[in-house]
C-alpha cells in the first residue's frame, strides 16, 4: 500500500507567477516528456497568466507543505457543447503512487461538471512507456475511444480516451 502524504494537500485554481517554473520542474521529474513537450506544458501556464480565463486553459494545482506536487490543465473544446480536453495531468515523481493523480482527476471532473461539461477527453501516447498511464485512465473510468496510428512518430500512436461525467460531491483527501 502506498504511503499517504503527511499533512494536508491544498488545492487551488489560481495560477501564480511561480507556477511556470513549478510545472517545468514537476513535468520534467516524471521522465515521460521531451524538452519541447515540457515547454508546451509551461506555455499553457504562461498563456493563462497573460490572458486569464480567456486563454481557454483552466488549472488545478495541488500543494503540499507549500510546494506544488501535482496539477491538471483542462479546458473547453471549441465548437462543442460541453466537451472538455484534459491537456495535462502530472504528479511530481517523488509523490506518485499516493492517490494524488486520481484525486486531481476526480476534482477536475467535478469542476468541469460545475461549468456545464458533460464529457472529458484525454490524449496519450501508445508507446510501451505509457502503459501505466493508459491503465490509470482506464481505472478512472475512461474508455479508449480512438487510436490514431503513428500519430506522434512511426510506432507512436495517439490514444484518445473519453468519459461521460456528472456532477458529484467532492471527495475528502
Amino acid at each position: 500500500m502506498p504511503a499517504e502524504l503527511p499533512g494536508p494537500v491544498h488545492l487551488r485554481d489560481t495560477v501564480l507567477p511561480t507556477d511556470p517554473a513549478a510545472v517545468r520542474q514537476m513535468v520534467a521529474s516524471t521522465g515521460f516528456f521531451h524538452p519541447p513537450e515540457i515547454d508546451v506544458a509551461v506555455e499553457l501556464v504562461q498563456e493563462h497568466l497573460s490572458r486569464g480565463p480567456a486563454s481557454g486553459y483552466l488549472f488545478l494545482f495541488a500543494e503540499h507543505d507549500g510546494r506544488v506536487v501535482g496539477y491538471a490543465c483542462y479546458g473547453p473544446i471549441a465548437c462543442t457543447v460541453g466537451s472538455f480536453d484534459l491537456y495535462w495531468i502530472a504528479v511530481h515523481s517523488d509523490q506518485r503512487g499516493r492517490g494524488l493523480g486520481r484525486h486531481l482527476l476526480a476534482i477536475t471532473e467535478e469542476r468541469v461538471a460545475q461549468i456545464g461539461g458533460r464529457r472529458v477527453y484525454i490524449e496519450t501516447s501508445g508507446r510501451a512507456q505509457y502503459e501505466p498511464t493508459q491503465h490509470f485512465y482506464e481505472a478512472c473510468g475512461y474508455a479508449r475511444e480512438a487510436v490514431l496510428r503513428d500519430f506522434y512518430a512511426p510506432g507512436d500512436d495517439k490514444i484518445i480516451y473519453g468519459k461521460v461525467i456528472a456532477s458529484a460531491p467532492s471527495t475528502v483527501f
